[in-house]
């Protein structure tokens, strides 16, 4: 089978893993390869998530990379078990771009999540209206069938909230993302009436960081941290110019953990967000 030239991200993650525990134990490409009976391209094109990889082959790398970590050992063993085809955002192959099927999947696996979104209310707390609202804008002209595609993707991400033991979800917004006005009144009041009821949700939390909070000035990113199933399996999605970005090296995850620590200390606590929601809506 030919290496795949686009792996998802997760596919690349589960390489980069690899790659990880071998430079850690001091072993070069060629005598993870030769421990293998593989050559060092094949080595190369696992790591980088071109070639898939079986949990035999995880497991015995394990052994020659010294690591006796079971719990993360178990975790990249399953996600080498995953298959396309087998998932809800597989139908959506060929018909939106990679980072589409990347953030759903990121979101499907987390154990639990942490956002912070300064413009715009979070993708899995948002309405019809609301997205549809974001995807058919003057800056960025796409035909009805891309604006369907994009809208019913966002409405089936929400599945991962309203699963029988839903990941904790908490999301941190500025006052200026709840003022926006997409789509128009009546759409904007329809999304923060949803948003005050998702908030009284048992695995969501939600904190408004007001105009009134003079000191935390870093709100020009948003972002997603989504913890896995292990510490180490971390990853922090943020939106650049280039394109959506996965982030997961341990110095990048303790920036992002600090980061959400400041703006959740700046923020609103539960019941005054939820207060400060209600007040905005009853403006409009």
């Amino acid at each position: 089978m030919p290496p795949r030239d686009n792996p998802t991200a997760r596919q690349a993650r589960l390489g980069a893993e690899l790659r990880k525990l071998r430079e850690r134990a001091g072993k070069p490409a060629r005598e993870a390869g030769g421990f293998l009976g593989v050559d060092q391209a094949k080595i190369s094109n696992i790591e980088a998530g071109r070639i898939g990889v079986s949990e035999e082959r995880i497991r015995r790398l394990a052994v020659f990379y010294s690591c006796e970590d079971a719990k993360l050992i178990d975790a990249l063993c399953a996600m080498a078990r995953e298959r396309r085809g087998r998932f809800w955002w597989d139908e959506y192959r060929g018909v939106l771009p990679p980072a589409f099927l990347d953030i759903a999947e990121l979101e499907h696996h987390a154990a639990g999540m942490r956002t912070m979104q300064t413009l715009c209310v979070p993708g899995l707390l948002q309405i019809e209206g609301y997205a549809r609202a974001l995807f058919d804008n003057v800056v960025r002209r796409y035909s009805p069938a891309e604006i369907e595609a994009r809208v019913e993707h966002r409405m089936r991400r929400r599945a991962v909230l309203e699963r029988e033991e839903p990941p904790v979800y908490e999301a941190i917004i500025h006052e200026a993302a709840l003022r926006m006005r997409f789509g128009g009144r009546d759409v904007a009041r329809a999304q923060l009436a949803h948003l005050l009821e998702a908030s009284a949700w048992p695995s969501v939390e939600v904190r408004v960081i007001p105009f009134t909070c003079e000191e935390f000035i870093e709100v020009t990113q948003s972002l997603l941290y989504a913890r896995g199933v292990v510490p180490q399996l971390d990853t922090v999605q943020v939106d650049s110019p280039l394109g959506s970005v996965h982030l997961d090296t341990e110095a990048e995850l303790q920036r992002y953990r600090t980061l959400l620590d400041i703006a959740e200390g700046f923020s609103l606590g539960r019941e005054e967000s939820r207060q400060l929601i209600d007040h905005i809506a009853r403006e409009l």
